[in-house]
């Protein structure tokens, strides 16, 4: 069972508050949703991203997970929940993006896309009707349609024909969800995907035309691909305006803290990204009071927290000074507490972010939250 509960609205902006309910658990919006691609979230235990991070749903990769390990032995562990031990909610991407991302080892058709796997060299397709299939396989309880990501910058015509491609995939998508069951006992959602680049005829067509397939909740792709933030922010602005209120938002593959703020005051419910993660194995914290690189020399002999107002109880127990010895001494402890960190602080964000729109003063939050989110310490 998957659904929508709209709770509360900001009365200064787009802000949404709500609750999405599915067999493995509700989830509280606005939310971030850290990246598993592999089945993992990198360096960080099931129990620490339930117990320590306060993670409510996470997300695994078709592509990638459809390599490896392989749809055999996912079956044969009873999907992604049995295999990797996480029994919350858990989202998969549709392997669109990856499509995108292979750009120089695929070939996209009507049918599909042909591609050679970025481990091996081998030559796999995927068709809408297979993402699904492997989706079905993985378990996820929120499945994304297959859709083609275009580049940014791209012309007119290349928006329009890959936007027109998606349309065509997602009724092939839908029509093979609507026809099979999952594996597993337990539901799961298709979220169709705007696309159009930055053009905001295709934007506004496809928008109307994800809406008319009375999905039950939608996703904006196609941003966060290198378009400047105030793009990013007009599109979605646009896009919101159109999609259904009744139905859980998700911008994909966005974003910074910034972002997340800016977006959610749109009209955002869902996000996710690689940003915390990938940017605390470099050594970039984020905080409420702005952005520490650790590997300056500034933090070598602070030995205080390395966030004493931190949810997560590593942040609170290893100093500064600790944390940049091991960053730079390129020790995997130190990536798995910046890691810890900066997912904390991304759920703790969203959270806050939650709090104020239902206290109905989040726009003036916001705007405060902003300017110091933007500092370097």
């Amino acid at each position: 069972m998957f659904t929508f509960d709209l709770q509360h609205t900001d009365p200064a902006s787009s802000a949404r508050a709500g609750l999405i309910q599915t067999d493995h658990g509700p989830i509280e919006t606005p939310i971030f949703m850290p990246v598993g691609t592999a089945g993992t979230v990198k360096g960080v235990h099931q129990y620490e991203l339930k117990n320590d991070i306060g993670a409510q749903i996470i997300l695994g990769n078709t592509y990638h997970l459809y390599l490896r390990p392989g749809m055999e032995v996912m079956a044969k562990a009873g999907g992604l929940h049995g295999f990797n031990g996480w029994q919350g909610p858990i989202l998969t991407d549709s392997g669109g993006y990856q499509v995108y991302s292979l750009s120089d080892r695929r070939k996209i058709t009507e049918e599909g896309v042909t591609f050679r796997s970025h481990i091996d060299g081998s030559k796999h397709t995927f068709s809408p009707e297979r993402s699904m299939e492997i989706q079905r396989v993985i378990g996820a309880d929120i499945i994304m349609a297959f859709d083609e990501c275009p580049p940014f910058p791209c012309d007119y015509k290349y928006a329009k024909d890959s936007m027109d491609l998606t349309h065509r995939w997602l009724a092939r998508c839908c029509e093979y969800v609507d026809n099979t069951e999952g594996h597993y006992g337990h539901g799961q959602t298709l979220f169709p995907i705007v696309q159009g680049s930055t053009y905001d005829d295709l934007r506004r067509a496809s928008a109307e035309a994800i809406a008319s397939f009375d999905r039950a909740g939608n996703a904006i792709g196609g941003l966060s691909v290198g378009e400047p933030a105030e793009e990013m922010y007009r599109v979605t602005d646009m896009v919101c305006a159109i999609l259904p209120k009744d139905k859980p938002r998700y911008l994909m593959g966005v974003g910074t803290p910034v972002n997340l703020l800016e977006c959610i005051a749109l009209g955002i419910d869902m996000f996710d990204c690689v940003l915390p993660t990938r940017n605390a194995r470099h050594g970039m914290l984020y905080t409420a009071e702005g952005i520490i690189n650790i590997k300056n020399a500034k933090w070598k002999d602070d030995f205080s927290p390395v966030d004493p107002d931190s949810s997560c109880p590593s942040s609170r127990f290893y100093t500064r000074g600790y944390l940049r010895h091991l960053i730079h001494s390129g020790e995997l402890l130190g990536a798995q507490i910046a890691s810890l960190h900066n997912l904390a602080f991304f759920l703790w964000l969203v959270g806050e972010a939650r709090k104020h729109i239902i206290a109905g003063d989040f726009a003036s939050w916001k705007n405060d939250m902003v300017p110091r989110l933007e500092r370097r310490l």
